[in-house]
């Protein structure tokens, strides 16, 4: 009896060896706090695969640039050292190219014209892109509309961001659309921001509000201006080597999670941007609520013509006439 008990512990014990084993840790990362519409899309993300793959998969979150600006993370996922990443697509368009043409200004109508883009077929069949560059793309969810701050003067026209030197994201489209309204621009990581802003090393930045919120830019910043100049995605992204070395079940469960990672971010995103501007204010911040876009649009003309030789008239306005 007391062998039988025996065997019947050491199987027990080796059992609970074996399936602790059988866990396998991943890590994903973001440049924003947990408290933001990316903490959440993570945090669920994370949750979702441990539920969905019945706790053989933990996903470690990682807030703040823990492990890297954006580009960095992009970098290390491409190469292995990370499995995960969500990323704004700012630093997107240096790995596949293929995404520099969501970031043209003024591309996208409103939040559900940019969703009903990006969860359809254009965006769908974008996502492939990644598969030849080293990463699985899991799903597309979003940082909002960018907006601009600086610490100088209140942006009404075009004509007010003359001389501003801003900091833009490491991307050649939104460098050439801000040169093209006489912006000094300075491309640095996100992490670097808060500080190049509280020194002076620029004057300002452009964000979509759930952003400027988390990262308390209002602390730094005097003046908002809502130019809603660029919708700026965001995306689930994974070492494609990882990726398929997973069963079909958990490939698809993987997926699924960034999905409801993706629901659960752009709930917050409306959220933020439905109570943002009134907070802002709150703060401190002088607020501009309704420029004449019309005249932002005209000021880039000569880039947007730029963009038409490069992208192709017809593909933009696929993008531009989807329902």
């Amino acid at each position: 009896m007391q062998l039988t008990k025996l065997v019947v512990g050491l199987s027990l014990a080796l059992g609970f060896v074996a399936t602790a084993a059988a866990q396998t840790t991943m890590r994903i990362s973001i440049s924003t706090a947990q408290n933001s519409h990316q903490g959440i899309a993570i945090d669920t993300f994370a949750k979702e695969v441990e539920k969905r793959t019945s706790g053989r998969y933990k996903v470690q979150t990682f807030y703040n640039g823990a492990l890297g600006g954006e580009r960095e993370s992009i970098e290390a996922v491409q190469l292995g050292t990370q499995e995960l990443a969500f990323s704004s697509t700012g630093p997107i368009p240096n790995f596949v190219p293929e995404t520099k043409i969501l970031d043209v200004p003024f591309l996208f109508r409103d939040k559900a014209h940019a969703r009903a883009v990006l969860d359809g077929p254009i965006g769908q069949e974008m996502l492939t892109k990644f598969d030849s560059k080293g990463f699985k793309a899991l799903a597309w969810a979003e940082n909002g509309f960018r907006h601009m701050t600086n610490s100088k003067r209140s942006v009404n026209t075009p004509e007010d961001l003359k001389g501003l030197k801003m900091r833009t994201m490491e991307n050649p489209v939104h460098i050439a659309a801000y040169k093209g309204f006489g912006i000094i621009t300075t491309p640095m990581a996100f992490p670097e921001v808060f500080t190049a802003l509280q020194q002076g090393t620029v004057d300002g930045q452009e964000n979509p509000l759930p952003v400027i919120i988390s990262a308390k830019f209002d602390q730094v910043q005097k003046h908002l201006t809502l130019t809603g100049h660029v919708y700026s995605p965001a995306i689930f992204v994974m070492n494609k080597g990882a990726f398929e070395k997973l069963s079909t079940a958990d490939k698809q469960a993987f997926i699924d999670a960034a999905k409801e990672g993706t629901k659960a971010n752009r709930a917050r995103v409306d959220e933020d941007d439905a109570k943002g501007v009134a907070d802002l204010r709150a703060k401190g911040m002088t607020v501009v609520d309704n420029p004449d876009k019309s005249k932002f649009v005209a000021a880039l003309a000569p880039v947007n013509a730029e963009f038409e030789k490069q992208f192709g008239k017809a593909t933009l306005d696929k993008i531009r006439d989807f329902k």
